[in-house]
């Protein structure tokens, strides 16, 4: 219903902002990062929304960034991931952090929010991992994944997409891969790719 929402910052709470659109004061849940890039009470805010409605509420959930919103969007679709849990998963790591985490079946930064014990942690990775690609990060497939690396095998150009999302170089993490085993999986190409990029 509400792609965005742009006025001044009203209100700073524990789990949410207040915005003041239009003489409207939009009393929006965040994640701790949304909270924190608002700004100061009376700057000029954008915040891109989802409207949550239950039988006996709606909410308003926002986030300071379309690949934000994207990552909660995903971790919604997950069965027994509600909204809050999946504003606790962003409370804790960045998209790419949690794209990466998901890719490499890291459970740890999973469970370190609120809410999201192994269990929870496991259904994530096994219902979003075949989900995410690097174009929905706001990473371009072309530029992260030359086409010698995808020609070889899907798996580097699986892995290069995470390392990407992670913050190296296409051109390092390209280097790292080309001299690894090109029979491994994503998620050990990943890892050892990892260990000789630290």
């Amino acid at each position: 219903m509400y792609y965005f929402i742009k006025g001044k910052l009203a209100y700073k709470g524990e789990n949410y902002i207040v915005v003041d659109a239009a003489g409207v004061g939009y009393m929006i849940y965040t994640s701790l990062s949304g909270i924190e890039k608002s700004g100061q009470t009376g700057s000029d805010i954008k915040m891109y929304t989802y409207l949550n409605v239950r039988e006996d509420a709606m909410e308003l959930y926002g986030f300071a960034t379309p690949e934000e919103k994207s990552m909660f969007m995903r971790l919604i679709s997950v069965s027994g991931v509600g909204p809050k849990a999946a504003l606790a998963v962003l409370s804790v790591a960045s998209p790419s952090r949690i794209a990466a985490a998901i890719m490499t079946d890291d459970e740890k930064i999973l469970t370190r929010a609120a809410g999201v014990g192994p269990k929870a942690a496991r259904r994530i990775i096994l219902e979003l991992k075949d989900k995410l690609d690097a174009a929905e990060l706001g990473i371009d497939a072309a530029e992260s994944a030359p086409e010698e690396v995808s020609v070889i095998t899907d798996s580097r150009a699986e892995a290069l997409s995470a390392l990407v999302v992670l913050g190296y170089s296409a051109a390092d993490a390209k280097s790292v891969l080309m001299k690894l085993d090109e029979k491994l999986s994503t998620e050990e190409l990943i890892k050892k790719a990892l260990a000789a990029l630290m």
